[in-house]
Order: C-alpha cells, then sequence, then structure tokens
C-alpha cells in the first residue's frame, strides 16, 4: 500500500505552544515485502498506541497482501479497546471492506464513545474551575494530568502535550516531576518531537534520587529513541546498551527488549570499534539478556566480532526486509548497513600487506567489480590505505615504514631527554648556589 500525507506537521515548544510548520511529509517509498514476520506475535509485543501505529506503519510498508490485512485487523481489533474515534474511522478507511461487514465503521459505538467523551471533557473542565478557584496545588496538578490522559486516549496528542506540561508548574515533589517528564516523553514519542524526549529526559534525570531501576531503564531508551531519530548511532548504542534488564515489558507503549537488542546491536556495529565492541557489547551482562531474546543480533555481533564476514552478512540480509517495517529503523537501515559493511571490509584488509579481490569477494558475497567499487570508495575517502592492480585484481596496503618511524620517535626520546637533563642540572645548579634567597634578600636591603 503507498501513500502520502502532505498535511503540516505539528511543531510543539516546550512551554506546550502549537506551531504549524510548513514542512511537507516525505513521500512514502515503494514498500517493501517480507514473508518472514509472525505479525501476530510482534504485536504482542506492545500495547497502546504504539502498537496501533506500528500495526499501521506495517500495513503501510507491506506489499503483502496476507500481512497487510492480518495488520490491518489487528489495528481495527486494538481501536475499538479504545476511545480514539477517529483513528478507528482511519482503519476502517484503510481495510475498506476487505474483511468484511464486522471490520467497518459501527457509527453507534462512534456516536456512544463520543458523547461520553464530550461529558468526561465538561466534567474534567468543571473540577479544574473549582480546583484553582481553590488554588490548591495538588488538585491543580491533577486535574491537569487528567485532561492529558483524557486526550491522549483520544488521540489529541497536541492537547495531552500540552496538559501534561502545565502540570509543571504545579508539581511539589521530585516523584511529581519525573512522572510529568514520563507523560511528556510518551506523548512526544508518539507525535515524533524527539527534541522534546531529550529534554524532559535531562529534566528527570536531575532528580536521581527518586529514580527507580526501572524508570532509570524507561529514560535510558527514551534517549536512545531520540539519538537515534538525530542519527547520533553511537550515542544512540550507549545508551542502549546502558539499559538494564529492569525494563523488561514494562515500558511496552514505547519499545520492546528485542528493540532494544536489535537497535542497540546494529548501532554498535556500525560505530564501535573492536575494542569497545567486545567490553561494551560482548562481554556486557546487561545487554547480553536482552540480546539472548534476538539470537539472530547476538550472533551477527559474534560473527563481525570473529572476522566472520559471510555469516555476518547473511544474518543482516535476513533481518534487513523486517527491520524496514520497524516504526524506529526504517529510515537508518541503509545507513547503519553500509557502515557496518564498510568497517567489515576495512577490518578484513588491516591485517594483510596484499589480499586476493577474488577471495575477498567471496567473504563478502559480492562480485569483484562491486568490490572494487567499494574499495574504491573507502581509498578515495581515506578509510583504507591502500592501492589497487586493477590488472591482477590485488589490493596492496600502503603500509606506513615502521623503521623509520622508530628511528623518528627514538630521535624525539633523545632530544625530550636533553631537554629535560638540561633544565634540572641549571636547576641544581641555583639551588646549589642559593640565588633565589640571595636575589630575595638583595630586593628587600
Amino acid at each position: 500500500m503507498e501513500g502520502e500525507d502532505d498535511s503540516p506537521v505539528p511543531m510543539i515548544d516546550a512551554n506546550g505552544t502549537v506551531e504549524e510548520d510548513e514542512i511537507n511529509q516525505k513521500r512514502i517509498k515503494p514498500i517493501t515485502s517480507s514473508d518472514q514476520m509472525d505479525v501476530e506475535a510482534y504485536a504482542s509485543l506492545y500495547s497502546g498506541r504504539t502498537k496501533i501505529s506500528r500495526l499501521l506503519f506495517i500495513a503501510e510498508r507491506c506489499n503483502n497482501q496476507t500481512m497487510l490485512l492480518e495488520a490491518l485487523r489487528m489495528a481495527f481489533d486494538e481501536t475499538k479497546k479504545g476511545e480514539d474515534t477517529q483513528l478507528c474511522r482511519e482503519v476502517a478507511a484503510n481495510i475498506d471492506g476487505r474483511l468484511g461487514p464486522a471490520y467497518s465503521i459501527n457509527h453507534a459505538w462512534v456516536y456512544g464513545v463520543d458523547h461520553r467523551a464530550d461529558l468526561r471533557r465538561e466534567k474534567l473542565e468543571s473540577e479544574l474551575n473549582n480546583y484553582k478557584t481553590n488554588l490548591i496545588k495538588e488538585s491543580i496538578r491533577m486535574g491537569y494530568n487528567d485532561f492529558g490522559d483524557f486526550y491522549y486516549a483520544h488521540g489529541l496528542l497536541a492537547e495531552a502535550f500540552k496538559s501534561y506540561v502545565r502540570t509543571r508548574d504545579y508539581c511539589t515533589t521530585s516523584k511529581h516531576i519525573v512522572q510529568m517528564c514520563l507523560n511528556v516523553i510518551l506523548v512526544s514519542i508518539e507525535m515524533g518531537q524527539f527534541v522534546h524526549v531529550t529534554n524532559y529526559v535531562s529534566k528527570a534525570e536531575q532528580t536521581p534520587e527518586v529514580l527507580d531501576p526501572v524508570t532509570v531503564a524507561k529514560l535510558k531508551c527514551a534517549a536512545g529513541l531520540a539519538h537515534l531519530d538525530a542519527k547520533k548511532y553511537k550515542l544512540a548504542a550507549r545508551k542502549f546498551l546502558e539499559t538494564g534488564p529492569e525494563l523488561g515489558n514494562n515500558y511496552s507503549e514505547v519499545i520492546a527488549p528485542q528493540d532494544v537488542a536489535t537497535y542497540g546491536g546494529l548501532c554498535a556495529l556500525a560505530c564501535f570499534d573492536r575494542t569497545e565492541l567486545k567490553n561494551k557489547v560482548i562481554d556486557n551482562i546487561n545487554f547480553r539478556n536482552f540480546l539472548e531474546l534476538v539470537p539472530e543480533v547476538r550472533e551477527l555481533i559474534n560473527d563481525f566480532y570473529a572476522s566472520r564476514y559471510a555469516s555476518c552478512l547473511e544474518y543482516l540480509e535476513n533481518l534487513k526486509a523486517n527491520l524496514l517495517l520497524d516504526i524506529h529503523l526504517h529510515d537508518h537501515v541503509e545507513t547503519l548497513y553500509g557502515q557496518i559493511r564498510h568497517k567489515a571490509i576495512i577490518q578484513y584488509t588491516n591485517p594483510f600487506i596484499s589480499v586476493d579481490l577474488h577471495t575477498m569477494a567471496g567473504a563478502f558475497k559480492t562480485t569483484v567489480a562491486g568490490l572494487e567499487k567499494e574499495l574504491e570508495a573507502l581509498i578515495t575517502d581515506n578509510q583504507i590505505q591502500a592501492r589497487i592492480d586493477s590488472h591482477n585484481k590485488i589490493l596492496y596496503a600502503r603500509h606506513a615504514d615502521q623503521r623509520n618511524a622508530t628511528f623518528q620517535r627514538v630521535l624525539q626520546t633523545g632530544i625530550q631527554f636533553d631537554r629535560d637533563v638540561r633544565a634540572m642540572l641549571l636547576r641544581a645548579s641555583l639551588v646549589k648556589h642559593e640565588y633565589n634567597h640571595r636575589a630575595a634578600s638583595s630586593r628587600k636591603m
């Protein structure tokens, strides 16, 4: 299924002000197909709005009709459990009668939900006005919080954001501040406003005395998603790697533990050197618990570290179709895959003086011509110090003259040693002749 949205994206500042940004949405790319994904098992990892959003994303990006309809069916069933009638209409419109009359819009249900919502809104407004009249800070905070929950449940995310932010002025304890931050972070992630995610993660982390392990894990994941969105892959990797096992299924409204393993593992592969990969990923006991949930990611990391590049790249290729259906990772798959492949090529060539391109092409499952182009790009970018014999198809490394470099280091060390010795002798001579003492005495006279 293809589509495009030319509506402007609402931008919201830290005070909760909504601005209309005149930026058109990017056209959705031709969709990928995946026969591997078990949509029902995938959806069971999530709850709330993100479950519906992820199912709709799969339906938009997948041209496998069976999977597409299954995702829409589950999304429709999920919307019926909530109160967002507009989202239910959108899902029903996407289904377009393909699943039978049971999956068309029920106008009686919509009317009932909207009517109850109007009554609930009036009640909340009345209660909040009373709280403001009585000037009870805790009651006002709870009133705005209830409004935020109400708007969030009905899909009015911009209004929910503003209501949650307004509770900030009425927070009386650090615990209230942390709860406010978590609410704002949740809505900001739903809206794709990751600047606010970063800001409110920082605010929450300024009250470490009230942060329990589960909340810390949630903040790490939120920060990781913000860095991922900003294409700061190394920072994203660090945040996901720092996520504690306490996360479990406690943040299913945003992210699943399997996502932590996948996002963190791929970002680490793309950005970490061998030492960091060993110390921060492979030997990281906490992160290992996440990797056990996604054996493919665990194996490809181990294969990469062990220089089994063919197996590593095969795992990556098998994962690619599903990763392109991930709501947070899809825009970054090509970039991360490119960086991982380039790192693998660099590591493969590094120990050798010369490399046969036919052998190397077999290791990377590509053609010699294709490999030659990749090597040319890396050499031009100064990532590989080498030259290519195009006739004999051999890569010759340009290693530095180690003998000359050693002589230069010895000479430099000798010069530094001579300078240090002269300085020490001068100081010893000054102390011996009491030069400083006599100079001070003459000034007093």
